[in-house]
């Protein structure tokens, strides 16, 4: 997809040349050489507000055969003191919606002119190659195939004097990030009648195998033989059966500091005894965000392979409603031996998550990252931009926080006080913990239940229920699912790697 050229000429023949102008008085050596070109006509456009600098502006103008290039593209970013990375990305993410939208297959984009204080050469090729993937990507459904079908873009060439090899390869970095969150996307957005767990389980065979990882998938009877009576629970008012999907990536020699992603697989929620009202069952095919975004993480390790041991384990199963089902009162024992007293069927995800988290440690996990749309509470708390995050050590923490903030997923620590364990610990007088304590503090309550699970391993909890998908078109996608942890997952793996 990608060409690096060095020997550039205005003359040159192609679809669209692509600028960066900046919202300041002086513009780059570029634009001044395109403007004596068109005899100024470009300087009074700019002044006239025709073309704009500011911050992620789309301007375009058709050259009437001044250049080789039929159309040029500025992209505004705003202010240099004030520019960075992940503005960039989303400013590239808007040029590639309009090129889109104008039906073209390529583009050449005079990369140097994107490069501004901490902003690389290198990290702009970067935002380019995510921007590229997830600005593209368009799901489409069930609906009848229009007469005239959406055109993608095919080929970037990118005008540089920097070393070809490196921006080859940091443009396929950000296209892989971008493609890895574009396999969430596309398992969350679809219907829950084609995305049950023997289609997840499928699906994430297909991945293993593609990648050459490890895999196994628990079946029911497996998972009875093991004590898995939270995830069995759940399942008991389904006609589907559960699946324990584990995938393993061996990236050192040795089977040590190994870093698990567990991600919640309810296919469909509807709260089981614990119903749900209508409203707020709709949508609930998403419950499953937290699978799609370990397998999307883990299509980018299988892609880059860096030095790292993971393994990704996923209880899949829906949530029903059957003379079978589980009920409140009802008292399971967990994989780990811990007994639970369901007070909510509704409080599902945790339960299927305790039982993943403790076949982790049986699989020899030093470090795990829990990852579920979880709890309303944690929109309550901080709304659908932001991912609510707990922990039981400050040192990982940090880790995934720093990946976080590389990728542009914002994530914000809830507390994890001792009071709250007791709560979940004290909350039954029959069992060892509760499963829902109440409404209180309840985003905090279903992380520090999963927490009893984890114990001494260091553990990160991100609560997505909020940020797994969106209402509204954005700069880099569409609506609907949005991938939201895959790139923060897979730079985590790769930091650690690093180490």
């Amino acid at each position: 997809m990608l060409k690096v050229i060095e020997n550039f000429s205005l003359n040159d023949k192609g679809e669209a040349f692509v600028i960066g102008l900046f919202d300041e008085h002086k513009q780059n050596d570029l634009f001044q050489q395109l403007d004596e070109i068109f005899e100024g006509e470009l300087g009074e456009l700019l002044r006239d507000g025709e073309i704009k600098g500011k911050e992620k502006a789309i301007s375009k103008i058709h050259t009437l055969g001044k250049i080789g290039f039929k159309k040029i593209y500025f992209v505004g970013l705003g202010k240099q003191d004030q520019y960075k990375f992940s503005r960039l990305r989303e400013a590239f993410g808007r040029l590639v919606k309009q090129v889109k939208k104008d039906r073209l297959t390529e583009l050449t984009i005079a990369l140097d002119t994107f490069v501004c204080g901490d902003i690389t050469t290198i990290d702009a090729t970067h935002a380019l190659g995510e921007a590229v993937s997830l600005a593209g990507y368009s799901f489409s459904g069930f609906k009848k195939k229009p007469n005239i079908p959406d055109k993608d873009i095919e080929t970037v060439i990118v005008y540089t004097t920097e070393e070809k090899r490196e921006i080859q390869a940091a443009f396929t970095v950000g296209y892989i990030y971008g493609k890895g969150t574009n396999t969430a996307r596309h398992l969350v957005n679809m219907p829950p009648n084609l995305m049950k767990a023997s289609d997840l389980a499928e699906f994430a065979v297909d991945l293993a195998e593609k990648y050459n990882l490890s895999y196994e998938v628990l079946e029911k009877e497996d998972m009875e033989k093991l004590g898995m009576g939270a995830l069995l629970a759940v399942n008991k008012g389904s006609a589907e059966p559960p699946k324990m999907i584990v995938l393993k990536y061996e990236g050192d020699e040795k089977w040590e500091n190994v870093l698990a992603f567990v991600g919640k697989g309810i296919t469909y929620d509807t709260g089981g005894y614990s119903l749900k009202p209508r409203e707020s069952m709709v949508g609930m095919k998403t419950d499953m965000a937290g699978a799609a975004a370990v397998l999307g993480a883990m299509e980018i390790i299988g892609e880059l392979k860096p030095n790292v041991n993971v393994i990704a384990v996923i209880p899949a199963t829906d949530n029903m409603i059957s003379s079978t089902a589980y009920k409140p009162d009802e008292v399971i024992t967990s994989m780990s031996g811990k007994t639970i007293e369901v007070f909510n069927t509704d409080a599902e995800g945790r339960l299927a998550l305790c039982d993943a988290i403790t076949y982790a440690k049986f699989y020899g996990a030093n470090y795990i990252v829990d990852v579920a749309t979880l709890t309303g509470g944690v929109i309550v708390a901080l709304g659908d931009q932001v991912t609510g995050a707990m922990t039981n050590n400050e040192q990982f923490f940090q880790e995934v926080l720093e990946s976080s903030n590389e990728t542009g997923e914002l994530i914000w620590q809830l507390p994890y006080f001792d009071l709250y364990k007791e709560k979940v610990r004290n909350h039954s007088k029959i069992a060892d913990l509760s499963n829902s304590p109440g409404r209180e503090a309840h985003a905090i309550m279903a992380g520090a239940f999963l927490g009893e699970f984890a114990e001494e391993t260091p553990w990160v909890h991100l609560d997505i229920a909020g940020t797994a998908t969106t209402k509204e078109e954005h700069d880099l996608g569409p609506a609907g699912a949005t991938g939201v942890m895959v790139r923060t997952l897979a730079t985590l793996a790769e930091r650690m790697a690093e180490q």
